[in-house]
């Protein structure tokens, strides 16, 4: 004798010694029902994944780079959220940027540079221009005068990235954050 799987009921197996569910075709209706359902799921969650990952190949380097952008100044922001604004001083407010020391207009291979950004309020990287006189020397006083010569000597080498290393980039930056938000 043995008992079934969803009713409890004790049963002969008729057939084979392995089978689970008694005679009543309500049982064997519920496990089928519950295998499809299963199998429904991890379809679903093939196909998502299959979706994602075309939808990441048929980016553009364009919009990874603008992907990158969003996650490398979130990363930033909560890095330095602690921190103080790096131009003038004052505390952060609940909505800051993430201030480049050298623009990503002029020095585009320093867009993603750790050293170049750092927290700065909005009124001193919209309306003051990114402040870069006080930004210097709050740069100064947070990575030191080596860094900064570092940062000077590398300005201008060029950046390309491909969309590989763009979409690895995404991914450490997304790890960064995670391990940042854990230890918060």
């Amino acid at each position: 004798m043995k008992k079934c799987r969803n009713c409890g009921n004790r049963f002969e197996p008729r057939f084979n010694t392995l089978e689970k569910f008694c005679w009543n075709p309500e049982c064997k209706t519920i496990d089928a029902m519950e295998k499809l359902e299963k199998l429904k799921q991890t379809q679903k969650r093939e196909s998502n994944d299959r979706l994602k990952r075309l939808k990441n190949e048929l980016k553009t380097r364009s919009t990874l780079k603008n992907d990158l952008q969003r996650i490398f100044n979130q990363f930033i922001r909560i890095r330095d959220q602690h921190q103080r604004c790096i131009s003038c001083g004052c505390k952060l407010p609940e909505k800051y940027d993430a201030g480049h020391f050298y623009s990503v207009g002029s020095y585009p291979n320093l867009r993603f540079n750790e050293l170049n950004v750092h927290a700065q309020c909005v009124e001193c990287n919209h309306h003051k221009c990114g402040n870069v006189h006080e930004y210097r020397i709050g740069l100064i006083k947070r990575i030191g005068t080596d860094q900064l010569d570092q940062l000077e000597q590398i300005k201008h080498q060029p950046l390309r990235l491909s969309k590989p290393e763009i979409m690895e980039l995404v991914n450490i930056y997304r790890s960064k954050i995670r391990e940042l938000k854990k230890n918060t």
